[in-house]
């Protein structure tokens, strides 16, 4: 079977399909290479990936969740994982040693809801990490750092929600900065006067 398109009056053959291809979404071998992922602690790989680690196991959880096995995975070190990566001001990091950040406080947060857990972490630390992150302006930084970007205050807006806390923060003024960034073809930008573009 050819894929073919139409180009200016001539076809164009783009992709071969074989016909002993698979025509089902083969999800035992997905869920599979999932489940093994984590398990290989000395693999050049997981050791290169252990700054993005917390929206890692976030993004296997949530795919192993809609394919219905995430029972498969092994809830207590997770678990154990997030509560070593909480820091004394309650915000959470990529894995242990790393400094804590918004993004990697929402993979955790979202983890834990997964797994029904929540009470595993000091809630009210994370809370009050966020609260201090949010500026005058109602911008949100990523953390200590100062880094402003309006995937921060998804971050931080998104957290307080799952945490049923969204009274802690000036929402009115966070609405105010995220308008503040749309730019005259109605895209959003990052900051005020930031290009549009689909990640925010």
């Amino acid at each position: 079977l050819w894929w073919c398109v139409q180009c200016q009056g001539t076809q164009v053959k783009d992709v071969i399909i074989k016909p002993d291809a698979p025509s089902s979404l083969l999800l035992d071998k997905h869920a599979d290479y999932i489940a093994a992922y984590g398990s290989k602690k000395d693999d050049y790989e997981y050791t290169l990936s252990e700054y993005l680690r917390m929206s890692g196991i976030y993004w296997g959880l949530t795919v192993m969740d809609l394919m219905a096995q995430l029972p498969r995975m092994n809830r207590p070190e997770i678990v154990d994982f997030i509560k070593s990566c909480q820091h004394e001001c309650g915000g959470l990091s990529a894995s242990i040693g790393h400094d804590p950040h918004l993004l990697y406080t929402l993979s955790a947060v979202q983890i834990l809801c997964l797994y029904d857990s929540v009470d595993a972490l000091d809630v009210d630390k994370v809370v009050e990490y966020i609260k201090g992150l949010q500026q005058e302006d109602g911008s949100f930084a990523g953390d200590k750092w100062g880094e402003i970007d309006t995937r921060f205050s998804f971050c931080a807006v998104a957290t307080l929600a799952l945490l049923g806390k969204m009274d802690k923060i000036n929402v009115d003024k966070a609405v105010e900065f995220i308008l503040s960034c749309m730019n005259f073809d109605g895209g959003f930008g990052c900051r005020p006067g930031s290009e549009s573009h689909a990640g925010q």
